[in-house]
C-alpha cells in the first residue's frame, strides 16, 4: 500500500508540473513563476539543445533500423556440453553393489532413498562399508564410483557398483522480487541456466520489470537484457548458475509514459513487453480534446545525457490533421518515460510549448528518485 501511495503522489506532482507549464498555451491562462525575465531567456537558450524532429515515414524508418538487433551477438549461447555436477557438503547419495544385497540398502516402503542414503558429511567424506573417509565432496558421481571400486576391490572380486544422488541439498540459486514463485532453487545433475530458474519461479509477475534483471554472483552484479532473450532470441543473454547465484527481478515502476496537456483523461501509460505506440498512448487516455486540442501540437518529448549527447531531449512533433499522420502514430514507439503533451496552443508557438515542458523532465527524474528511496 505504501508503494501505491509513493505512485500516486509521483503521477500526480508529474501531472501538476506539467499542467502548470501548460497554462500560458490555454487562452487566458497564465503562470508568473516561468514567464519572467531570467527564466524566459534561459529556457528558451535551452532549446538550441533540442533536437526537434517530425514523425514521418523517414523517422519510422529510422526507429525500425535501430530496433534490429546484430545477428553476431545471437550465435554466442551457454555451453553445457561439459557441464558436471560435483558433490557438496549435505548432498545425499545410494550405492549398490550387484550380486552383493548386503552391500544394498534394500528399498523401504515408508521411507525414501534419500532417508536411506549416505550424506556428505561436514568434512567432505562418507562411510561406506569396508570404505571408510571416501572424499566425495568436490567429487563427480564418475571419480565417488572410481575411488569405491578401488576400495571395495581389496575385499570383493572385480565389484560393480552404482552410486546415485537422491538428495542435492548442497548447492542453491536464488530467484528474488517480481516472480510468481519466489524462493530457493537447487542446483543438481542437470544444468539449471538463468531463464531455467525464472521459469520454474513461475515466470515474471505482472509487476515485473521484463526488459532487465539483475544477476549477483559473489560481488559481481550483471543487467541482463531478458527481453532481448524472449523477443529477439538473443541466447547471450542466458547465463549457467553456479552455487550462491542471486537472480532479482525489479519492480515495472518506471516503464511508464506520461500523457499530459488537451487530452481527455491525464495519466500515465505502461509500456508493455510488446512495446507501446504512441496511438495507443493517446487512446488509454480517451484521445485528444477534439473541441480544443490542436492536431497539430502532438509533441513526445524524450529526456537525453546533456553531459554525453549534448542534447537536453530530442522532440518529436506529430501533425495529426490527415489519414497518414495518424498511421504514423500507430508505428511510432514510445519509451519509458516519454512525455506525451498534446497543446491547444497556435502551432507558431511550438519554441514556448517546449520552453515550458524542459523543466518537467528533470521534475520526473527526481520524483522517481525520491519514488524509489
Amino acid at each position: 500500500m505504501a508503494q501505491r501511495c509513493k505512485n500516486f503522489i509521483t503521477t500526480t506532482a508529474a501531472a501538476c508540473v506539467l499542467v502548470m507549464s501548460g497554462c500560458t498555451l490555454i487562452p487566458g491562462g497564465h503562470y508568473e513563476g516561468i514567464t519572467s525575465g531570467d527564466k524566459t531567456t534561459s529556457l528558451e537558450q535551452d532549446l538550441s539543445k533540442v533536437n526537434i524532429q517530425l514523425i514521418d515515414s523517414t523517422l519510422i524508418k529510422q526507429q525500425k533500423l535501430k530496433s534490429k538487433t546484430p545477428t553476431t551477438s545471437l550465435s554466442q549461447g551457454v555451453d553445457v556440453s561439459n557441464y558436471e555436477y560435483r558433490l557438496g557438503i549435505g548432498d545425499v547419495i545410494t550405492v549398490g553393489v550387484w550380486d552383493h544385497p548386503e552391500l544394498t540398502i534394500p528399498a523401504a516402503v515408508q521411507r525414501t532413498a534419500e532417508f536411506d542414503g549416505f550424506r556428505v558429511q561436514v568434512d567432505g567424506t562418507i562411510t561406506y562399508a569396508y570404505a571408510p573417509k571416501v572424499p566425495a565432496a568436490g567429487k563427480t558421481v564418475v571419480e565417488l564410483r572410481e575411488e569405491l571400486t578401488k576400495r571395495l576391490g581389496r575385499v570383493i572380486e572385480d565389484p560393480q557398483i552404482d552410486v546415485k544422488v537422491v538428495g542435492f541439498k548442497s548447492q542453491k540459486a536464488y530467484v528474488t522480487g517480481e516472480v510468481n514463485k519466489p524462493g530457493v532453487y537447487p542446483i543438481t545433475e542437470s544444468p539449471l541456466t538463468l531463464i531455467d530458474a525464472i521459469n520454474l519461479a513461475g515466470g515474471l509477475s505482472e509487476r515485473a520489470d521484463w526488459q532487465v534483471v539483475t544477476f549477483s554472483r559473489g560481488n559481481t552484479v550483471e543487467h541482463i537484457e531478458l527481453d532481448n532473450f524472449y523477443a529477439k532470441g538473443d541466447i547471450s543473454q542466458n547465463r549457467l548458475l553456479q552455487h550462491g547465484d542471486v537472480i532479482h527481478v525489479s519492480r515495472n515502476d518506471k516503464r511508464n509514459v506520461y500523457v499530459m496537456g488537451d487530452v481527455n483523461k491525464v495519466g500515465t501509460v505502461e509500456v508493455n513487453r510488446y512495446g507501446l505506440s504512441l496511438a495507443e498512448a493517446l487512446s488509454e487516455v480517451g484521445g485528444i480534446n477534439e473541441r480544443s486540442a490542436n492536431a497539430n501540437g502532438i509533441f513526445v518529448l524524450r529526456k537525453r545525457n546533456l553531459e554525453k549527447d549534448g542534447v537536453i531531449a530530442d522532440v518529436y512533433q506529430l501533425r495529426a490533421n490527415n489519414i497518414a499522420a495518424l498511421v504514423f502514430a500507430e508505428q511510432f514507439s514510445l519509451e519509458p518515460q516519454d512525455i506525451v503533451y498534446v497543446t491547444s496552443a497556435p502551432i507558431a508557438r511550438w519554441n514556448k510549448v517546449i520552453s515550458l515542458l524542459l523543466p518537467s523532465l528533470t521534475t520526473v527524474d527526481a520524483l522517481q528518485d525520491i519514488d524509489n528511496q
